[in-house]
C-alpha cells in the first residue's frame, strides 16, 4: 500500500489545489512554460486563435509596406492606412492577448522572456504606427509606419506555438484513466447472504464485496473467504498474480484470476491506494519542470539588450539631435528585435523531431523532455514489462532421476496443467507446443488449495506442487529468480519445472549504451527482492526491490533534489507518479493508459532499444534546436546596436530597409536548418 505521510497532507491539498488552479488558467489560451504539464493545453487554442487572426493580418500585411519599402504584392488606397489601424487594433486585442497574458506571468516571476520580447515588439510596433498614422492625418507629414512588422510577429508567433503544440501529442487524462481501473459498481454481500449491486462510490469501510473470477476488485480490502489469484501487476509491478487467501489484503483495481473472492472493504475514497496514486500524480505535475527553455533564455537576454540599447538610443540621438529622431532610433531598435526568426527557431524543429520520432515509434507529448533528456544523470527503469518481457515463460523442465524422459515428463507436467486457466499453465502449454510434445490425459485433475494441482493417471497419483510445499531440498541447478514446480509421483519427486519472467533481449545493449553515454541506471521495481537481484545481476546494475508507488516517487525526488537530471522508464500504474515528476517521463506504450498519460514520451512497441533511439534524438533535435537559436538571435544581437545607430557617428546604420531583409534571411534559414535534421548521423 502506499504510505502518505500525515505531516504533508496539508502540502498535498495545497499542491492539488494550485494544480487544478494552473490546469484551469492553462485551459484559457494561456501560455506557461515553467510547468512540466503546463505545455499541452493550448492546441486547441493556437490553432483557433491563428486560423482567425489571419483574415485581420492577410489585409494588414498587403496593405503596410515592409519598414517602408513597398513589395510586389502591396498596395493602399486612399484612408487604407485607418482601415490598417482599425484591423490592427483588433488584431492585437484578439492575437496578442495570450502573448500578454504570458508577458504578465514572466515578470511576475521575475523572468521576462520570449513573450515578454514579443509583447514589447508588438506593443511598439502598434502604438508607434498609429502615432504615425495620426501624425500623417493631422500634419500631412509622411512618416514610417510598422504596421507590417507587427501584424507579421503576431501571425509567426500563433503559428510557432500552433505547430509547436500540433506536433507534441495531447497530454492524456491520468487522473481517469485511474479511475477508469475500478469497476462502476461492486456486488455487495448483505446480511443475509443476498447481494445487491450497488455504484462503488457507495461502498463504506466494513461492507463485503463479492469479486468473482476476471473481475477488477472495487476497493482496498482483505479477503474473508475464498482464494485465488491476484494480478497485481498493473498497480504494483509484481511480475506473477499473488496466490491470495483468508487474511490477505487486496488492492482496489487489481484483477480477481480465477476463484471468487469474498472481500471486507478497508479503504475507500481518499485513503484508498488508487487516490493516494492520484495525489501523487497531481503533486507531481504541479511542481515546476527543470528545463531551462534555451529559447526562453535567449529572448530574455533580447528582452534587456533590446530595452538597454533603446534606452541609450533614445537619449544619445536626444543630445545630438532632436526628440523626433531619438524616438525613430528607439522604435526601429525595438521593431527591429522582434523575434521572427526565433518565434519559429524551436516550433519548426520540434515539428521535424516529433514527425522523426513518431515514424520511429517514439510519440513525443513534452517537447521539453527532447531538451532534457539531453542532460540526463540517471535513468530509473521499471522491470516488469519494460527490462523485462513481464510474461511468465518456462526456463527449464528437467527429469530427477532416470525414471522418465524429459519428453514423457514435459507431457506429464503439461496434462496435470490442462485446463487450468492460470499464466503458469499457459506458459507450460506454449512451451509443449513450440515443441509439438501432446499432452497426457490424466483421468482426474484436482487443485490443491494454495499449493498446487494434483491429478491421476494409469492408476498413479502426480502432484504439481510448490518447492516449499514439497519440503525437501533438492539438487538441481535452479535459473537466477525463477519460480519452480516440482513433479511428484507418490510422494516421489521425478522432475521439476522452473519458470520466470525472461529479459528482453535488448535490455543488456540498452544498459551498455547508457553507461557509454555516461548515464546511471538504476533499476527500481514493485517486485520481490529475489526476481530484481536476479535481472540486475544478469544486467551489472544497481537496484531496489518492493517498491511502492510511494518509495518510487521519492527516489527520483530524491535524485532531483541532488541535482540531478532524471529520466524514468515505466509502464505501470506504479510508475505513474515518478513518471510524472521525472524531468523526462518514458512509458512503455504496451503499459497501463496511467502510466501513458502520466508521461512525456511514449516507446508504442515497448521495446528498450527505442529508449537509445529517444537519446538520439534529443541529442540531435537539442543540436539544431542550438543552431536555430544562434542563426535566430544572432541577427538580433547584430541588428539591434546597428538599429539603435551606434555606428551612425562612422556612417555606418541599419535602415529599416536592409533590417527587413535580415529579419526574413535569418527566418529562412531557420526553417531550413529544421527540416535538415535526420535521425541518421
Amino acid at each position: 500500500m502506499v504510505k502518505t505521510k500525515n505531516k504533508n497532507k496539508d502540502h498535498h491539498e495545497h499542491m492539488d489545489h494550485n494544480h487544478h488552479e494552473h490546469m484551469d488558467h492553462n485551459h484559457h489560451e494561456h501560455i506557461d512554460h515553467s510547468h512540466h504539464a503546463g505545455h499541452h493545453h493550448h492546441h486547441g487554442n493556437f490553432k483557433e486563435l491563428f486560423l482567425k487572426s489571419l483574415p485581420l493580418g492577410i489585409p494588414i500585411l498587403i496593405l503596410s509596406p515592409m519598414m517602408g519599402i513597398s513589395l510586389p504584392f502591396q498596395f493602399t488606397f486612399q484612408y487604407s492606412d485607418i482601415v490598417v489601424a482599425v484591423l490592427s487594433t483588433m488584431l492585437l486585442i484578439y492575437g496578442g492577448k495570450p502573448f500578454y497574458q504570458g508577458a504578465v506571468d514572466e515578470f511576475k516571476q521575475k523572468a521576462p522572456g520570449m513573450m515578454a520580447l514579443v509583447s514589447l515588439g508588438i506593443s511598439v510596433s502598434y502604438l508607434y504606427s498609429i502615432y504615425a498614422v495620426v501624425i500623417r492625418i493631422v500634419t500631412d507629414e509622411h512618416m514610417m509606419d510598422f504596421f507590417f512588422e507587427f501584424a507579421s510577429l503576431v501571425l509567426i508567433m500563433l503559428l510557432g506555438h500552433w505547430i509547436e503544440m500540433k506536433a507534441v501529442g495531447d497530454a492524456g487524462d491520468a487522473q481517469k484513466s485511474l479511475a477508469e481501473l475500478l469497476p462502476k459498481d461492486a456486488q455487495i454481500v448483505l446480511e443475509d447472504e443476498s447481494i445487491v449491486t450497488r455504484p462503488v462510490t457507495e461502498l463504506v469501510v466494513g461492507d463485503t464485496v463479492r469479486v468473482q473470477a476476471g473481475e477488477n476488485i472495487p476497493a482496498d480490502g482483505i479477503i474473508i473467504r475464498g482464494d485465488s489469484r491476484v494480478n497485481e501487476a498493473l498497480l504494483t509491478g509484481e511480475s506473477k498474480p499473488t496466490e491470495k487467501k483468508i487474511d490477505d489484503q487486496v488492492i482496489g483495481g487489481s484483477t480477481n484470476g480465477e476463484g471468487i473472492l469474498f472481500v471486507r472493504v478497508q479503504e475507500t475514497g481518499e485513503k484508498s491506494f488508487i487516490s493516494q496514486v492520484k495525489t501523487l500524480i497531481s503533486e507531481a505535475q504541479s511542481q515546476p519542470s527543470r528545463a531551462e527553455g534555451l529559447a526562453n533564455k535567449v529572448a530574455g537576454w533580447l528582452f534587456y539588450i533590446a530595452v538597454v540599447f533603446a534606452v541609450i538610443a533614445f537619449f544619445v540621438w536626444l543630445f545630438l539631435a532632436d526628440l523626433q529622431t531619438a524616438i525613430s532610433f528607439t522604435v526601429t531598435t525595438l521593431v527591429i528585435a522582434c523575434p521572427h526568426a526565433l518565434g519559429l527557431a524551436i516550433p519548426l524543429v520540434v515539428a521535424r523531431s516529433t514527425s522523426l520520432g513518431a515514424s520511429r515509434g517514439l510519440l513525443v507529448k513534452d517537447r521539453e523532455a527532447l531538451e532534457l533528456a539531453n542532460k540526463a544523470d540517471v535513468m530509473v527503469l521499471d522491470k516488469t514489462g519494460t527490462l523485462t518481457t513481464g510474461e511468465f515463460k518456462v526456463l527449464a523442465l528437467e527429469a530427477i532421476g532416470n525414471k522418465y524422459s524429459k519428453e514423457e515428463l514435459t507431457a506429464l507436467i503439461a496434462g496435470i496443467e490442462a485446463g487450468s486457466s492460470h499464466p503458469i499453465a499457459q506458459s507450460i502449454s506454449d512451451y509443449t507446443n513450440q515443441l509439438g510434445i501432446k499432452p497426457i490425459s490424466f483421468d482426474s485433475i484436482d487443485v490443491i488449495s494454495g499449493a498446487g494441482v494434483e491429478g491421476d493417471y494409469d492408476s498413479k497419483n502426480y502432484k504439481l506442487i510448490s518447492q516449499k510445499e514439497y519440503g525437501q531440498e533438492l539438487d538441481i541447478e535452479v535459473p537466477v529468480g525463477a519460480t519452480i514446480s516440482i513433479l511428484v509421483q507418490e510422494s516421489e519427486a521425478i522432475g521439476y519445472v522452473a519458470l520466470g519472467d525472461e529479459l528482453k533481449e535488448t535490455s543488456i545493449d540498452l544498459i551498455k549504451t547508457l553507461k557509454e553515454r555516461g548515464i546511471q541506471p538504476l533499476m527500481a521495481t514493485g517486485d520481490n527482492e529475489k526476481a530484481a537481484k536476479a535481472v540486475a545481476q544478469k544486467l551489472g546494475i544497481e537496484y531496489k526491490a518492493n517498491q511502492s508507488p510511494q518509495d518510487k516517487y521519492d527516489l527520483v525526488e530524491t535524485l532531483k533534489n541532488e541535482d540531478k537530471t532524471v529520466i524514468m522508464v515505466g509502464d505501470g500504474v506504479n510508475d505513474a507518479p515518478s513518471l510524472a515528476l521525472a524531468d523526462v517521463g518514458l512509458a512503455i506504450g504496451a503499459g497501463t493508459q496511467v502510466a501513458l498519460d502520466s508521461a512525456d514520451i511514449v516507446l508504442t512497441q515497448s521495446d528498450p532499444k527505442d529508449i537509445n533511439s529517444f537519446l538520439d534524438l534529443s541529442r540531435k533535435t537539442s543540436r539544431k534546436m542550438t543552431e536555430n537559436l544562434a542563426w535566430g538571435a544572432g541577427y538580433n544581437f547584430i541588428a539591434i546596436p546597428l538599429a539603435a545607430g551606434i555606428l551612425a557617428p562612422i556612417g555606418l546604420s541599419l535602415s529599416p530597409a536592409v533590417g527587413a531583409i535580415l529579419m526574413s534571411l535569418s527566418t529562412v534559414i531557420v526553417a531550413i536548418n529544421a527540416i535538415m535534421l535526420k535521425l541518421e548521423d
